[in-house]
């Protein structure tokens, strides 16, 4: 006698994912083996980066150690280090401190180091702008008005929180030219703005002030 023999429906799911599988195992293979070493090597890429952090960190504090015993031309050439690793923070610290101890006396070597950080693109938007300003407040005891226009004009056209500075520094810069007129300008800006420190209001009032004067 003849019976309808209907397969169990988990056997056949079975059956056919056996069948798929043989049927695809190297490439199933392929994506496992893929995907286990794409997981490794974020791994193996994090921890690397967190050992280098930490090393740049380290580094940073042997300096201010060596500048404490005045071992100076050691501490810059860590520094130095520091900034062509590109660091975010260690970077512009390590220039800052160059700058700060008097460690590089030649201005145009400053400038280099200045612009391999700029050359940064992965610094946030008002570190760069921070760094810009600091760039133009060097230069601005001795480079001449067009140099110095050219340096910080990203931070006169745009918003800023460093925008203020620039302002002050302009100003600043013109009133020890004798070029009032030009200062005031600055100046007269400043006062137009909101939401500025009061400093800021009274560094542009007593400047008009002064110019008022002359």
């Amino acid at each position: 006698m003849n019976e309808n023999f209907t397969e169990n429906p988990t056997t056949l799911n079975t059956n056919r994912f056996v069948k798929f599988f043989k049927e695809n195992k190297i490439i199933i293979y392929s994506i496992v083996f893929i995907f286990s070493l794409t997981i490794a090597s974020i791994a193996f890429y994090l921890n690397a980066t967190e050992k280098k952090k930490v090393f740049i960190s380290d580094e940073y504090l042997k300096a201010k150690i060596y500048i404490k015993e005045k071992k100076n031309d050691d501490a810059k050439k860590i520094l130095k280090e520091i900034i062509l690793s590109k660091n975010n923070t260690y970077s512009t610290l390590s220039l800052f401190l160059i700058i700060d101890e008097k460690l590089i006396v030649d201005n145009e070597e400053i400038l280099v180091l200045f612009d391999k950080i700029l050359g940064n693109n992965k610094l946030k938007k008002e570190i760069k702008n921070l760094i810009i300003f600091k760039k133009a407040l060097f230069i601005s005891d001795f480079t001449n008005e067009n140099e110095l226009l050219t340096s910080i004009n990203p931070l006169i056209k745009g918003k800023s929180i460093w925008k203020p500075h620039a302002l002050i520094l302009l100003g600043d810069f013109y009133v020890n030219k004798k070029e009032y007129i030009k200062a005031r300008d600055f100046y007269t800006e400043i006062l137009n703005m909101k939401n500025l420190r009061n400093e800021t209001y009274e560094h542009a009032k007593s400047q008009l002030l002064f110019i008022s004067k002359k």
